[in-house]
């Protein structure tokens, strides 16, 4: 593992996206190891939005038990999830127009918008191509993990 891909020690809290969320709770998945090992060595809060859990129990519908371990997952308090207010949907629809070369979708939008709301750019997710193109308030970058 590079020095790039570790979570800083300094960084508190971690939006997590959907990718990361799926390969957390499902052992098939062949990120599995590496996010379930990056997780481990980080001590700070996740935090997600209802949008990216919506996400997450779709893909993980086909599994047995697999919507109960996001349930779960939320439950236990693995995960803090932060409703999206009328101004957050509005700047999510910006954003989704902004970057629809890219493509952003909803669910990415609401974690960009939470990132800004929060001065947060710290994102578990394995959307390397869409995190790397977006910006919080159109300037600063995403810190990716892992």
């Amino acid at each position: 593992m590079t020095t790039s891909s570790r979570i800083s020690a300094a960084v508190a809290d971690l939006l997590l996206d959907t990718g990361a969320w799926v390969a957390l709770l499902d052992r098939r998945e062949r990120e599995h190891p590496r996010c379930v090992q990056q997780l481990q060595e980080f001590s700070g809060r996740l935090i997600s939005t209802e949008a990216i859990l919506t996400e997450t129990l779709w893909l993980m519908s086909g599994l047995h038990d697999g919507p109960r371990s996001c349930a779960e997952f939320v439950g236990r308090g693995a995960v803090a999830l932060v409703p999206i207010s009328p101004a957050a949907l509005s700047r999510a629809v910006d954003l989704m127009e902004q970057y629809r070369n890219v493509p952003m979708d909803f669910a990415d939008a609401t974690l960009v918008v939470l990132g800004e709301e929060l001065n947060l750019n710290s994102v578990f997710t394995l959307d390397h191509r869409g995190f790397s193109a977006y910006r919080l308030r159109g300037r600063r970058a995403f810190q990716i993990v892992p």
